[in-house]
C-alpha cells in the first residue's frame, strides 16, 4: 500500500493540469496545488515540525485546510483537525490530550484560541487574520520550494480525528497512511467514481467523511470544491456553477437542501452519484431524494471514524433503512446484546450489537492514550460499535440506533429508528425524533418529537401509525412538536438532549400527549 504523499505524488503525474480544488476565485490545478503544498512543508520545517508531531487545525473546510492535510501526509506530520466551533476550555483539552506541537486557527476560531492556555504555549498560525502576533500562514508558502518528496511510509501515522463525545470527553482516533489510503480506494470503488468527479467538500475536514472526499478526489483526478460553512443556497449555486456530480452528506444536510425554495429552480443535473453516512435515512426523506435527483447511484454508507466502512449499500431506495452488505474491505457481524465475545452471533432477525473484524484494511489500532476505551471497544479482535442492528432473511444489516438508545417500555425492546421512518412518511412531518421517556407504570414509554411543516394533532399522527402497521407497544404515547431538533455539527440527532429537556418548543405550541390503546 502506498503511502499517502506518494499517492498525491502519483495524482499530480497523471493529471497535472486537471482542477483539484476550487475555493471561491481560487481555482489550482493539480501541479499547481502542489507547488504550493511543497512550500508549506517547508514552512513545518521552519517551525521544527518533525515527523510524529501533531498539527492541530482549527479551521473550516477552506482551500488551505485542504493544503494543510496533504502537506502533513508529505511531512510526517499528523494533522489533527478539530471542530472550528470549539470552546476555549475544549480546546484545551484536546490541545493537552493530543500533545500538539503547533496549531493553526483563522477568524472563527480566534475567540477560542485567545481563551485557550494550552493554546498559548505553542506556536499558533494565523489564516486570514491581518494584526496578529501570531505567524501568518501566507508567509509559509510564499516562497518557491523544491517538489516535494514523502518522508512518511505506510505505517506512519496520517491523521487523528476526534469522537464526537456526546456522552463522553472525546476520544482520538489516530489512523495510518495505509488505513486512510484502503479506506479512500474502497470509497471510490464502492460509490463508482470515475475519472474527473467534482464533489462538493461541505463535510468538514475534522470528520471522516470529510476527508475521504479529500483523498478519494485525488485518486481519480476529481476537484474537492470547498463549502465552508453548509449553506443550501450556496450548495445549490456551487453545484450549478461547478457541475458536482457527486454528493456525500449526511441526512440532515440532504434534508435542508432538498427542501430549500431555491431547490425546485436550481440546476442539479449533473448530480448522477448520492451518497449518505453519519446516520439513518428516513424512508420519507429517501423517497423524496430519490424522485428529486433520479441518481445513477444511491449509496447507503455505514461506517465510523474507528473503521470507515462496515457495510455498503448501493441502492438505497431498492430496501429503505438497509444499511446493505460489508463492504470490500471488511466482515461483520450482529452479536446479542451484551455479548462478551464475537461468537455469540445473534439469529437473523433478532437485534442485536454490530461488530467488524479489526483485520480489515480500512481498521485503527485503538484510541490514542485510551486503554479502557480500548478494553471495552475491542474484543478478540473484533470492534464492538456500540450500534443496534439486525440481519434480515436476505442477509442485509439493517441498523436500527445505538445499544443506549434502545428504548425498553413494558419489557419490549423498541428502537427509534423504526418508529421515526413509519412518521416521516406523514406529509406533515418534516422532521422526527422519537426516544425514550422516563415513566413509572411503563419504565420508559416512547416519545415522538416532531417538526411539522402543516397542522396536524398527536390523535392523527397516532392513526397513521396505527395504519401503518406498527406494533401497538412501539407506537409513540407522547408527541411534542419542536421548531428544531438538536443535532450535532456534522448533522448527528442529539437524543439525550431531547430527553434531558434541551429542545426549542414549537412557537406557540405546547407539548401534546397522544393515546394508547
Amino acid at each position: 500500500m502506498l503511502d499517502l504523499g506518494t499517492s498525491f505524488l502519483a495524482s499530480v503525474a497523471r493529471d497535472p493540469r486537471a482542477l483539484a480544488i476550487v475555493d471561491g476565485d481560487v481555482r489550482l490545478t493539480y501541479a499547481a496545488w502542489f507547488r504550493q503544498i511543497s512550500a508549506l512543508i517547508e514552512g513545518f520545517d521552519e517551525l521544527e515540525l518533525e515527523r510524529g508531531d501533531h498539527l492541530v487545525t482549527v479551521l473550516q473546510n477552506r482551500v488551505e485546510a485542504a493544503t494543510i492535510h496533504w502537506a502533513c501526509q508529505f511531512a510526517g506530520v499528523i494533522v489533527t483537525p478539530v471542530n472550528w466551533r470549539v470552546t476555549a476550555d475544549e480546546l484545551d483539552y484536546l490541545l493537552a490530550d493530543a500533545e500538539a506541537k503547533a496549531l493553526i486557527y483563522e477568524p472563527v476560531s480566534a475567540q477560542a484560541v485567545a481563551g485557550s492556555k494550552e493554546a498559548h504555549v505553542r506556536p499558533r498560525i494565523a489564516i486570514g487574520i491581518a494584526e496578529t502576533l501570531d505567524i501568518a500562514f501566507d508567509s509559509l508558502i510564499a516562497a518557491e520550494a523544491e517538489p516535494a518528496t514523502p518522508r512518511a511510509g505506510p505505517e506512519a501515522w496520517s491523521v487523528m480525528l476526534y469522537t464526537s463525545g456526546t456522552t463522553a470527553r472525546p476520544k482520538g482516533v489516530p489512523r495510518r497512511h495505509r488505513a486512510e489510503r484502503a479506506a479512500a480506494v474502497a470509497h471510490v470503488a464502492q460509490n463508482l467514481y470515475a475519472q474527473g468527479e467534482r464533489t462538493l467538500g461541505v463535510m468538514p475536514l475534522y470528520h471522516t467523511m470529510g476527508v475521504r472526499s479529500l483523498i478519494a478526489m485525488s485518486l481519480v483526478g476529481g476537484c474537492f470544491i470547498c463549502l465552508p460553512r453548509f449553506s443550501p443556497e450556496r450548495a445549490l449555486e456551487l453545484i450549478e456553477r461547478e457541475r458536482v456530480t457527486n454528493l456525500y452528506l449526511v441526512p440532515t444536510l440532504y434534508h435542508d437542501l432538498i427542501h430549500h425554495p431555491r431547490f425546485a429552480a436550481s440546476d442539479v443535473s449533473s448530480v448522477r452519484k448520492l451518497g449518505f453516512a453519519g446516520a439513518p435515512m428516513t424512508d420519507g426523506l429517501l423517497k423524496a431524494l430519490d424522485a428529486a435527483f433520479q441518481p445513477d447511484l444511491f449509496v447507503n454508507h455505514y461506517g465510523s471514524s474507528e473503521i470507515y466502512t462496515f457495510t455498503i449499500d448501493q441502492n438505497a431506495p431498492r430496501k429503505p433503512g438497509s444499511a446493505g452488505r460489508a463492504g470490500i474491505n471488511q466482515l461483520v457481524r450482529v452479536v446479542k446484546v451484551g455479548a462478551a465475545t464475537p461468537d455469540e452471533v445473534a439469529p437473523a432477525g433478532e437485534e442485536g450489537e454490530v461488530i467488524a473484524l479489526l483485520a480489515g484494511d480500512e481498521s485503527f489500532d485503538g484510541y490514542w492514550r485510551r486503554p479502557k476505551a480500548d478494553a471495552a471497544a475491542i474484543r478478540a479482535g473484533w470492534y464492538f460499535t456500540g450500534d443496534t442492528g439486525y440481519v434480515d432473511g436476505d442477509g442485509d444489516l439493517f441498523v436500527t440506533g445505538r445499544v443506549d438508545d434502545m428504548i425498553i417500555t413494558g419489557g419490549e425492546n423498541v428502537s427509534p429508528v423504526e418508529i421515526e421512518s413509519r412518521l416521516s412518511l406523514h406529509p406533515a412531518v418534516s422532521e422526527v425524533a422519537v426516544v425514550g421517556l422516563a415513566d413509572e407504570r411503563w419504565g420508559k414509554i416512547v416519545a415522538a418529537f416532531v417538526k411539522r411543516t402543516a397542522p396536524i394533532e398527536p390523535e392523527q399522527l397516532d392513526r397513521f401509525c396505527r395504519a401503518s402497521g406498527l406494533a401497538d407497544f412501539k407506537r409513540p404515547r407522547r408527541y411534542v412538536f419542536v421548531d428544531a431538533i438538536p443535532k450535532s455539527p456534522v448533522g448527528k440527532l442529539l437524543r439525550r438532549k431531547l430527553v434531558a429537556g434541551e429542545y426549542e418548543p414549537e412557537t406557540g405550541a405546547s407539548s401534546q400527549q397522544g393515546t394508547a390503546a
